[in-house]
């Protein structure tokens, strides 16, 4: 892409971020909302040999299951046909947790820990191989590394006069962040409610042109600031590729 667009970071954590897009447009910034839910691959199982079952779940049942754990997806470092081999070995009385999966690769781990898969009695034993493979969320919504995408305008706030001593105040409600001369405050700050952030004061409210405030989370398989990158390079590399079709 030729367009230079700016990110700014208003709230950063590991697997959730609000953040600023500036100098996109409303179709881009659309663009990379879908390109975080459904082009950037991640790893999910998707085969599953038992071995043994004993509980009071069906093979299909655990292997659905499985199929949702998240699994570490470490950018560029896998192929489409490649296959991560995992098992699990678990005996009663016990919870197979996603924990208790073994890869065999030390690259991917279960993203979280504590997701039972299934409670286990005296006397009962789960023990299987899964194969992990690579896919996008095209394909299936186990392999969405981004599982709450959302942008909205970013809007700015200035004050056009005060407010009438006798005047009725309603709530203006508005969520998300919001620009106040050079500063960015998030509304949750103030309840959401302008009357509180400016209790004697009018205010106007307009939509800043070709800025976007993005909340994202994703599901462990990798962190925001990855998903966001490999979206936009997905974007980048689909219009690579209309370009070099359209000038055939």
């Amino acid at each position: 892409m030729d367009e230079e667009y700016d990110v700014e970071f208003i709230e950063r954590e590991e697997r959730s971020a609000k953040f600023l897009v500036r100098g996109v447009t409303p179709a881009f910034a659309n663009g990379i909302r879908r390109a975080m839910i459904a082009d950037v691959p991640t790893l999910a199982i998707d085969e599953v040999r038992f071995i043994e079952n004993s509980s009071v779940m069906f093979d299909e049942q655990i292997a659905l299951r499985l199929g949702l754990v998240p699994l570490s997806t470490p950018p560029n470092e896998f192929d489409e046909d490649d296959v991560v081999t995992l098992s699990l070995d678990v005996s009663g009385p016990a919870t197979a947790y996603s924990g208790d999966i073994v890869s065999s690769d030390e690259m991917v781990q279960p993203a979280e820990e504590n997701v039972p898969i299934i409670d286990l009695k005296d006397g009962q034993r789960l023990e299987l191989e899964a194969d992990a493979v690579l896919s996008t969320g095209k394909d299936h919504a186990k392999h969405q590394g981004g599982v709450a995408v959302g942008y909205r305008n970013l809007q700015r706030v200035e004050t056009v006069g005060d407010r009438g001593e006798f005047e009725d105040v309603d709530p203006e409600i508005y969520r998300g962040v919001i620009q106040e001369g050079d500063e960015l405050v998030d509304t949750a700050e103030f309840d959401h409610d302008l009357t509180n952030r400016y209790p004697d004061q009018e205010v106007a409210v307009e939509d800043v042109e070709h800025a976007f405030v993005f909340s994202v989370e994703t599901d462990g398989s990798m962190s925001v600031e990855e998903l966001f990158t490999r979206a936009v390079e997905s974007l980048d590399a689909r219009a690579a590729e209309l370009e070099d079709a359209v000038s055939l």
